[in-house]
């Protein structure tokens, strides 16, 4: 279920962050050796997202860890995600950090399960990919939360894909199918995909050769039109919806022929509530 853990390194650039000079207050009331016990809980339902970095950083502070819910996980109100002992010391440089990234991955992996699962009640096999556009300097952390919400990439950079905008047309002294064909020749084993705006676009892109059609901010009717349009098509395009698509129009989408949605969405989702309880260690099961 875990795609991937965020390493040790930006796990501790974000507890020192917390704790640049120590915690003061535990430090002046004298607990930091203090055996104490720490338990993450889901209080609503979720999609866990971030659980292996939190339990990376208790044990980064000396902490021993029982991670009960992995990234994926499809936790219920008060289920445990992970459960902490150690010094208090540790517990409280722990706490803040960990249960708010976990808060925040969580929001996104449940926006982009939930988008995922009304996509599919539109159609089985469409397939929901979210764009690059996570608030920068938290890509890794914020493609973790969309893979573990049952979601894919669209792009992760502008390195990876070959995704023709009209912001180049307007550069390019070319015709559809010299396009096409010039990014076959320097990019030969990456697909081509093209945003069009309209019907007519989108007819000459396909006859250019495009692997993928993306229908920026298209209609559902308009989506389904060029559906029927390529009923005939000996090797249809794949068909990508974007712009402004989200859990509650994602199935319309899918219905009318989209084999790919688009989204930002998730990225945007409220943060999941984690609760955390602190206690004296007695060595009990959570």
């Amino acid at each position: 279920m875990n795609p991937y853990t965020l390493p040790d390194t930006e796990l501790e650039r974000l507890l020192h962050e917390d704790t640049p000079q120590g915690d003061a207050t535990t430090f002046a009331l004298g607990i930091g050796a203090r055996p104490a016990r720490m338990v993450f809980r889901a209080r609503d339902p979720m999609t866990v997202c971030g659980s292996e970095e939190a339990a990376a950083m208790g044990r980064l502070r000396g902490l021993r860890v029982d991670l009960h819910a992995p990234s994926g996980t499809r936790a219920a109100p008060r289920e445990p995600l992970v459960s902490f002992t150690g010094p208090a010391a540790g517990i409280h440089a722990v706490w803040k950090s960990a249960q708010t990234l976990m808060e925040y991955l969580s929001g996104i992996a449940t926006g982009a399960a939930e988008l995922v699962a009304a996509a599919r009640a539109g159609h089985p096999d469409c397939a929901v990919v979210c764009t690059r556009k996570s608030f920068p300097g938290t890509k890794a952390a914020s493609v973790k939360a969309v893979l573990a919400g049952g979601a894919g990439a669209h792009r992760l950079s502008l390195s990876e894909t070959l995704l023709v905008f009209e912001e180049h047309r307007r550069l390019v002294d070319a015709a559809p199918a010299d396009c096409v064909a010039r990014l076959r020749r320097r990019w030969p084993e990456r697909p081509v995909v093209v945003e069009v705006a309209d019907h007519a676009e989108a007819l000459r892109w396909i006859a250019a050769g495009a692997d993928v059609i993306q229908l920026e901010k298209w209609s559902v009717a308009a989506v389904a039109g060029l559906r029927a349009a390529l009923r005939e098509h000996p090797h249809p395009p794949r068909l990508a919806a974007a712009g402004g698509i989200h859990a509650g129009n994602a199935a319309d989408y899918a219905r009318a022929g989209a084999d790919l949605l688009v989204t930002s969405a998730p990225y945007f989702a409220p943060p999941r509530d984690v609760a955390v309880s602190i206690t004296r260690d007695s060595g009990a099961d959570p």
